[in-house]
C-alpha cells in the first residue's frame, strides 16, 4: 500500500519537471530537434553507467548537433587527451552561441543561468576556461572566465573565485582589485587573502597590509599553516567547504598556493598575524 502524502506537504518535482515547468517564461524554444536532444541528455545524466552516458550524448548529437550539454559530456567522459576536450569544449561553446543567437547576448546579457536555455552554454564556457587555463592559453582562459561574469553577475557557478585566483597567478592586481570590489559582500577565504597578498605585494608589511591580513585570518584561521606546509594537504579536493572551516582553507590553497610562493616573504609575514 503506497504511502500517504500528508496535505500539509508540498511534494517538490523532480529537476526535468521543474525545468519543463519554468520553461514557459524563457525564450520560447525555435527548435524542436534541439528539445529532443535536450530530452536525450536528461537521461544521460540519469545514468550510472558511463558508456551509456556516452552513447546517449552521441545520440543526442545525431539528432542536434547545437546541444552543447551533448558536447560537453563527451569532453567530461570521452575524451582521453587534454587536446581531445578543449576541441569537444569549443564545440560545445559553438553549439551553444547556435543555440541561443547572437542577439541572446545582448538581450539577455547579466541574467544568464537564470534563464534554462542559457544554461548549457555556460556549462560548456566553464569547462573551456579550465581547460585553457590547463593548457597554459591563460589570457584567453581568463578573458573566458571575465565573459561569464559579465552574462551572469550573480555567479551561480561560483566563478570569481577562480578568476580571482587566475589574476593573482598572473600578478593582474588591477583586475584583480575590481573584481574585488565588484563583490564587496564576499567574506570567503578566497577573497580575504587575494587582498592581504595584494597589500603585501605592493607596500609589504605597513599598517594597510596588516589589517587586510588580520581581516583574513579573520575569515579563516586555518590556511596559513597549510600555506606554510605545517599541516598536511590532500591530494584531492573535499566534497563540501564551510565558511571558515579547515576544508575551505584545503580548497583555497589547492589553487592557490603558487600565488604565495611566487611572492618572497609573503608566507612568513602571513604567520606573524597568527601571534
Amino acid at each position: 500500500m503506497a504511502k500517504k502524502t500528508p496535505d500539509n506537504i508540498i511534494k517538490i518535482p523532480d529537476r526535468r519537471a521543474m525545468e519543463n515547468l519554468m520553461k514557459p517564461f524563457g525564450r520560447a524554444s525555435q527548435d524542436s530537434a534541439l528539445d529532443e536532444a535536450q530530452e536525450i541528455m536528461y537521461q544521460a545524466w540519469e545514468s550510472g553507467d558511463p558508456a551509456e552516458r556516452v552513447e546517449l550524448a552521441e545520440r543526442a548529437l545525431q539528432v542536434s548537433a547545437d546541444c552543447a550539454d551533448a558536447w560537453t559530456l563527451l569532453a567530461e567522459e570521452s575524451a582521453d587527451s587534454l587536446p581531445q576536450a578543449l576541441a569537444y569544449y569549443q564545440k560545445a561553446v559553438e553549439a551553444g552561441e547556435r543555440a541561443l543567437g547572437s542577439q541572446a547576448f545582448e538581450e539577455d546579457k547579466g541574467h544568464f543561468w537564470g534563464l534554462l536555455e542559457t544554461r548549457p552554454y555556460m556549462r560548456a564556457s566553464l569547462g573551456l576556461a579550465q581547460c585553457l587555463w590547463e593548457k597554459g592559453d591563460r589570457n584567453a582562459a581568463i578573458q573566458r572566465y571575465q565573459q561569464m561574469l559579465e552574462l551572469n553577475p550573480n555567479d551561480n557557478r561560483g566563478v570569481r573565485q577562480t578568476l580571482l585566483g587566475c589574476l593573482m597567478d598572473e600578478k593582474r592586481h588591477d583586475e584583480a582589485e575590481v573584481l574585488i570590489l565588484a563583490y564587496p559582500d564576499d567574506w570567503s577565504a578566497c577573497w580575504r587573502y587575494a587582498r592581504a597578498l595584494i597589500a603585501y605585494r605592493y607596500e609589504q608589511d605597513t599598517k594597510n597590509s596588516r589589517d587586510y591580513r588580520k581581516q583574513a585570518l579573520e575569515s579563516n584561521k586555518h590556511v596559513p599553516a597549510y600555506l606554510a606546509g605545517k599541516r598536511k594537504m590532500p591530494k584531492y579536493l573535499p566534497d563540501y567547504v564551510g565558511v571558515g572551516d579547515k576544508n575551505e582553507a584545503i580548497a583555497y590553497v589547492l589553487d592557490n598556493r603558487q600565488a604565495w610562493l611566487d611572492t618572497p616573504g609573503a608566507i612568513p609575514w602571513l604567520l606573524k598575524g597568527k601571534g
